[in-house]
């Protein structure tokens, strides 16, 4: 939902006569709300998972209050901001050539580089990695600011293509992202993954999405099977983590 709140509190500015590009700085920072629930987990030590959902659900609220659960609507945004979603880079589309960037940078920042290799080590056994050295709640800290403001920029980018402000967007949304996390190697239980392998998850999930509307089956049986596939990635990285414990 913090994509939600980027596009809503930028799409609102923009109506009230600010300009798209602060409007959109704006709305990043808005997004940054994981600065508050990082805090509310390295300083209450409450559980991620319940930080989280919490969050989601006052981000929602604030969605709706800022609309009074209207869409905005953005079609008078100027060309040159909708080149983030309309442009291209030497005949690649802006959002693809950025997406593909920003994929391989974080994959060579969590393969190579000191700071992020101590997200691995803080996720895999947060004890072992604060008996180490490494501040732990400085790092689980950053983490949650780091995608909260992505997930931001992507809430300005979705603005941008769609034209418009609403405040359910992206509801369900972060069923399908976990699903693509754990199907590309991710574990729940921390420790493991890779940017590329949640890429593949995501290419998995929207063949699959694309498929099944290729072969006429039904929206609702639709959900039915993502929720099957999410279940069973579950299942299988649970069973991976017994087996590797036993």
């Amino acid at each position: 939902m913090t994509t939600t709140l980027s596009m809503v509190v930028a799409g609102q500015l923009f109506l009230n006569g600010v300009d798209p590009w602060l409007a959109s700085l704006a709305g990043i920072a808005a997004a940054a709300v994981g600065l508050l629930m990082g805090l509310t987990v390295t300083r209450i030590d409450l559980s991620h998972f319940i930080a989280s959902l919490a969050a989601m659900v006052i981000v929602r609220g604030l969605c709706m209050i800022i609309t009074q659960g209207t869409p905005l609507s953005l079609f008078t945004l100027p060309g040159s901001f909708k080149f983030l979603e309309q442009g291209a880079v030497y005949g690649i589309p802006f959002v693809i050539a950025l997406f593909f960037l920003l994929v391989a940078l974080f994959d060579f920042l969590l393969r190579k580089a000191t700071a992020f290799r101590k997200v691995f080590y803080t996720g895999s056994n947060e004890r072992a990695a604060a008996y180490s050295g490494i501040r732990v709640n400085k790092i689980k800290l950053a983490v949650t600011v780091l995608t909260s403001t992505l997930a931001g920029v992507a809430g300005i980018i979705y603005m941008a293509r769609l034209g418009s402000a609403t405040p359910t967007f992206g509801v369900g949304m972060e069923l399908n992202v976990i699903a693509a996390a754990v199907i590309g190697g991710a574990s729940l239980k921390g420790g493991t993954g890779s940017i590329l392998g949640a890429v593949l998850g995501v290419a998995l999930l929207s063949i699959v999405t694309s498929s099944l509307i290729l072969i006429n089956v039904s929206v609702y049986w639709q959900d039915l099977i993502k929720g099957l596939i999410l279940l069973a990635a579950v299942s299988m990285d649970h069973i991976m983590n017994k087996y590797r414990a036993g």
